[in-house]
């Protein structure tokens, strides 16, 4: 009996160099498993950049993953944020048919969702909305009776609450790479906040 799967949110930090989007999502390929959000941007930390990857996967399949991915090049770290206490956004961009009768319904609808009007033409206008998925996908359900004429929606970001988001990027295979490039000598394994501490002051610890 295979497991349940159930969307899983992995929060991976990557060097920024040719080819590492492909072999995280070749990852994903080889193993028949659907990506069904992705996020790429730039962090707080100079040629350092954040993956939000959503993919449902059963249980045991995102541990495996998590430790497949961790193991790649130019890999610096990877968390399976789903049973983290997390803010998740996204944002949607909806042009909506608007009519001359339709058109004081729809500022109403707006305005209960907490979105914004971006642009307005003579017969449609472009609604801009930012939050978590089930708003989104609220506001979408509302819009379609008017017609939906064309959409784009961005991949979710996440972070997780309170202090321990950059604590935990901070591991012992980012300290060791970034101690190779600076030709230092390879720092030994450490964990949590010291792993930060570490990494920016070493020696500190």
């Amino acid at each position: 009996m295979s497991e349940r799967e159930k969307p899983h949110t992995f929060v991976v930090y990557v060097e920024n160099k040719p080819g590492v989007l492909n072999r995280i999502a070749s990852l994903f390929r080889r193993r028949g498993y659907n990506i069904e959000s992705l996020t790429v941007g730039h962090t707080e930390h100079a040629n350092i950049s954040r993956m939000t990857i959503v993919s449902s996967i059963g249980e045991g399949a995102a541990q495996r993953v998590e430790a497949n991915i961790y193991k790649l090049v130019n890999v610096l770290s990877v968390k399976d944020v789903t049973h983290a206490t997390t803010i998740s956004r996204s944002l949607a961009l909806i042009k909506v048919e608007a009519l001359e009768e339709s058109r004081h319904r729809l500022m109403e609808i707006v305005r209960v969702f907490r979105a914004r009007v971006v642009d307005l033409a003579p017969r449609s206008l472009i609604i801009e909305i930012t939050g978590a998925e089930d708003k989104i996908h609220a506001l979408v359900d509302v819009l379609r009776p008017f017609g939906i004429l064309e959409m784009v929606r961005t991949g979710q970001v996440v972070m997780r609450r309170g202090a321990l988001e950059r604590a935990e990027g901070s591991s012992p295979k980012a300290v060791q790479q970034d101690a190779r490039h600076t030709g230092q000598k390879e720092l030994p394994a450490v964990s949590g906040a010291n792993a930060l501490v570490e990494a920016e002051h070493p020696g500190s610890v």
